[in-house]
């Protein structure tokens, strides 16, 4: 097993840096940075709202994900030829978006904005598939943490770096300049190597919409680990939906929010995804996602301690640092384990497939948290929240029935 310095070394995880930082730049551009440029210019609060619609292209990214299995560029082959596309005609919506007054024409931003969301979530879907391919099975987890660290410094561009421009120059150049770090990603999609080993695209249309699922069904243990990726990050969503209310209602400003949990937490995930990667290469994915995913239940717990000390900063800030570093190394895994599960043929559709399944945990477990904590009080609902993560933690019983050997799965060819 190659030692940490070699994986983190290596040219391909330079590259996957990289791709991370292309595919992060789009998100902060239609969303927030975007919300701030049309509150500044006076649009009104349910437009704004309205607006919150172009991301729908982000959970429905798995209807057209066989496509771009089926289908390969004649320039730069099958993942490197759609990245390169998807990038340029992000660049050209972004600018776009810029030269756009979302005052006098807002109809028009929306278009934009929702092509914009649109490339960006194919371009997730190309590079998800990539990095998947690429990367040998010991750096899967390694490759998490490098793809999250060059997302999450993608996102502080296009958000608070933008921000910090609009103030002194146009919109319309702030777009420009945030279209022009997507070169980045071109670059990086020409520069990248090649996979290993090539697998044969689907040689129909049928075959690259019903294939994935033919193929990930016929693996032993498909509807237990459908299960399993639906419940195990529950807790984890759980205490993360209520933080922030949580910490105002216990007298915390918005300043120390912003500073601690915004700002201190990212730090601490990308610390925990990295680390947690490390590591992942030593311990395997079985072991890591039963050692992480202790780590990240039994980190809501310092929630409870803080709730029941009532307004203590350094509580707060322990608190924060520990959820967010066992939470990263926990995403590590996580994303180490649906890489493994993903064939070569069907990457980019099996791939797009089970991280929509993921997102709907967030979006199912957020509609009662509020309630929860309102009916049990900040102490019970973080420790119910730790409770609530025991039965993922409990199905890792059966990962050998899932993969028969924990180090390479018969629905994936070995590499490396």
């Amino acid at each position: 097993m190659a030692p940490f310095f070699q994986i983190f070394g290596s040219f391909r995880m330079f590259i996957i840096l990289l791709l991370g930082f292309s595919s992060g730049i789009p998100l902060g551009l239609t969303g927030s940075t975007l919300q701030a440029w049309m509150k500044s210019d006076g649009v009104d609060l349910t437009v704004i709202g309205i607006f919150s619609l172009v991301g729908l292209p982000y959970t429905l990214k798995f209807v057209w994900a066989p496509l771009m299995d089926r289908y390969v560029p004649p320039l730069l082959g099958r993942r490197r030829g759609w990245a390169v596309l998807t990038q340029i005609l992000l660049m050209g919506g972004i600018i776009a978006m810029g030269a756009t007054n979302p005052v006098e024409n807002a109809g028009r931003m929306a278009l934009f904005a929702l092509c914009v969301a649109f490339f960006s979530a194919s371009q997730d879907i190309v590079l998800d598939a990539y990095r998947t391919e690429v990367l040998h099975k010991e750096e899967y987890g390694a490759g998490a943490g490098v793809y999250i660290l060059g997302y999450r410094l993608a996102m502080l561009t296009s958000g608070a770096v933008a921000l910090i421009l609009s103030d002194h120059l146009p919109w319309s150049t702030v777009y420009l300049i945030m279209a022009g770090c997507l070169l980045v990603g071109v670059a990086a999609s020409v520069m990248a190597p090649e996979p290993d080993r090539h697998a044969e695209p689907p040689k129909s249309l049928r075959e690259s919409f019903v294939g994935p699922l033919m193929d990930y069904f016929r693996r032993k243990g498909a509807l237990e680990i459908l299960i399993f990726i639906l419940i195990f990050k529950l807790g984890d969503v759980l205490a993360g939906m209520m933080t922030t209310p949580f910490l105002i209602e216990t007298g915390f400003t918005r300043t120390d929010i912003g500073t601690v949990n915004k700002g201190f937490g990212m730090i601490a995930t990308i610390v925990g995804a990295l680390f947690g990667g490390a590591l992942l290469a030593k311990l395997g994915i079985l072991r890591g996602l039963w050692v992480f995913g202790i780590a990240q239940a039994f980190s809501n717990l310092m929630f409870a301690v803080l709730a029941t000390l009532g307004h203590h900063y350094p509580m707060m800030v322990a608190a924060i640092a520990i959820e967010n570093l066992c939470g990263g190394m926990g995403t590590a895994a996580f994303t180490a384990f649906l890489m493994m599960l993903c064939n070569q043929r069907f990457s980019a559709t099996q791939y797009a497939l089970l991280t929509s399944l993921m997102a709907i945990t967030r979006v199912l477990a957020g509609a009662p948290s509020g309630w929860m904590a309102k009916e049990l009080g900040w102490v019970p609902y973080f420790v119910a929240t730790t409770v609530l993560a025991i039965p993922g933690l409990l199905m890792l019983l059966r990962y050998r029935k899932w993969v028969v050997d924990p180090e390479a799965s018969t629905a994936v060819p070995a590499r490396g």
